[in-house]
């Protein structure tokens, strides 16, 4: 075990994971620790490796949220990050600090995240990435594509883990035929249902935050996120997860009501990520 690792387990431990562990062996197992505008974390584990993607949250709320749903934060190993808002990299300097996992990160997100934070994280905690390109993580294959969003360098990712294949497509702000692309195959998609426009539209944020949202490089609404869903729906695709839902611009029944008018003759199950607890997807069969 090499020290870091030594340090992160003393740091975090706690009380025991009460009740049978929702991390099923010999499959790989997709955890939203929290999804939303406060916050976001999503996750992954074969019930040996675990890897992060985003780290929006404390490392203490990380650490009881996976305690809450029974996997064992010892296992976690990487963090790949999508881009340099608050609500996806708050936890990154106390990780770096009091872990040893590595960051997966472009070279821009990375000088970003690196003058946000005022840190300097060491190429022994790195994992380059490039739009495009896949990169190996423990034998999974982790690949970054470009999202339309108003960051250096954003990024979702697309795993392809022991013949499982998932995406986590967050932060964009309509869908493009890239990101219909690499959203085609999937077993599992976490997919944003960001807004309805409606209720953007009339509520009570700034003129200036609503055009940011409803802009090209803002958030996916409800309606997007449904185009989006009925261009790449196959009968491989298990498990849809919507994501990022605002508290105060979405209702979570008008999301849901958008994603099942497209699955409604499909045997896919549909989950709403939400901020404050986490929601578990067990057992994607290898």
């Amino acid at each position: 075990m090499r020290p870091g690792r030594a340090r992160f387990r003393h740091w975090v431990q706690g009380r025991p994971s009460s009740g049978t562990p929702r991390c099923y062996p010999w499959a790989v197992n997709y955890a939203a620790l929290a999804s939303g505008s406060k916050g976001n974390c999503h996750a992954f584990s074969d019930g040996r490796r675990t890897l992060l993607v985003d780290v929006g949250i404390s490392l203490k709320q990380i650490r009881l949220r996976m305690e809450e749903i029974g996997w064992d934060i010892g296992q976690v190993g990487a963090v790949a990050l999508s881009h340099e808002h608050s609500d996806h990299i708050r936890a990154v300097p106390i990780l770096l600090r009091h872990t040893d996992w590595v960051f997966m990160v472009t070279a821009e997100t990375l000088a970003a995240v690196n003058a946000i934070h005022g840190i300097d994280i060491p190429p022994s905690r790195l994992i380059p990435l490039r739009a495009g390109h896949a990169a190996d993580w423990n034998g999974v294959r982790v690949l970054p594509f470009t999202t339309p969003h108003d960051a250096v360098d954003p990024v979702a990712y697309r795993l392809e883990w022991d013949g499982f294949q998932a995406a986590v497509v967050t932060d964009l702000g309509h869908p493009t035929a890239l990101v219909a692309d690499h959203c085609a195959g999937l077993d599992l998609l976490a997919l944003e249902a960001n807004h309805d426009v409606q209720m953007l539209r009339e509520g009570g944020y700034p003129p200036v935050l609503k055009a940011r949202i409803l802009s090209r490089v803002g958030h996916l609404s409800n309606e997007s996120m449904a185009e989006l869903l009925a261009g790449i729906l196959s009968p491989r695709l298990k498990t849809v997860v919507l994501s990022h839902l605002s508290e105060q611009n979405n209702d979570p029944a008008l999301a849901r009501l958008a994603a099942a008018e497209v699955l409604r003759s499909s045997t896919t199950d549909l989950h709403l990520a939400r901020q404050d607890t986490p929601l578990v997807v067990a057992a994607q069969a290898r």
